[in-house]
């Protein structure tokens, strides 16, 4: 079997940084609005600008989406320190490994930035692919899982599972034809994601459980 894990909000628990780039974003538009973890969770949603239409109440102008791209980025990633990978990321990988799976990451993250942070945080070499969107805001996961795993070349039966965190993940899973399991820690809440009926996850160790159980 082979898992491909999501980055942000899965194997790297930077939520609160997250966070904190939105509230500094929605400053930067002249919005009083500030949200936290759990504000977060009960609004977010893909495209990201509908996210961000949601939390102001209106249609963001062109002017401001490119604002609040500018603002976000840069507050992330002055603060990209403050994130790490989740606690159980590496044991949950080396659990892989002792059940001989084979193992890759696949993130909507810019991959000229994935790639190093994967590596400095000691989990690149478990992975037989570390790969990330070359394409800006207009990335869609589903094509990227896609070319994901025609780069793995993994052949037609082999048994292969996303463990994410977002409702994109899962429609990802489903659009190329493979598995999915949500873990419970990220972008959504709980009963939101068991209501897409994917199995949820309490922990990493346990999307192990559930992704060899599908």
């Amino acid at each position: 079997m082979h898992i491909i894990w999501d980055w942000n909000g899965t194997l790297f628990d930077d939520l609160h940084v997250v966070v904190e780039s939105v509230n500094a974003s929605l400053a930067a538009v002249g919005s009083a609005v500030q949200i936290d973890d759990e504000g977060y969770r009960d609004h977010y949603r893909r495209p990201v600008r509908d996210f961000y239409d949601v939390l102001l109440q209106r249609p963001v102008t062109d002017s401001e989406w490119k604002k609040i791209n500018t603002v976000f980025h840069d507050v992330y990633f002055e603060n990209i320190d403050q994130a790490g990978p989740n606690a159980e990321a590496h044991a949950a990988i080396a659990e892989g490994q002792s059940r001989r799976l084979t193992q890759s990451i696949l993130s909507m993250w810019t991959h000229t930035l994935l790639e190093p942070t994967v590596s400095r945080h000691g989990l690149a070499d478990a992975m037989l692919a570390v790969q990330g969107s070359t394409d800006g805001e207009g990335a869609i996961k589903a094509a990227l899982l896609t070319d994901h795993l025609h780069r793995l070349s993994l052949g037609a039966r082999a048994k292969v599972v996303m463990v994410g965190d977002t409702f994109d993940d899962a429609h990802a899973a489903v659009t190329a034809g493979v598995g999915a399991v949500f873990y419970d820690g990220g972008s959504h809440h709980r009963h939101a994601l068991e209501a897409t009926g994917v199995p949820v996850a309490d922990t990493l160790c346990h999307a192990i459980d559930l992704a060899e159980a599908l």
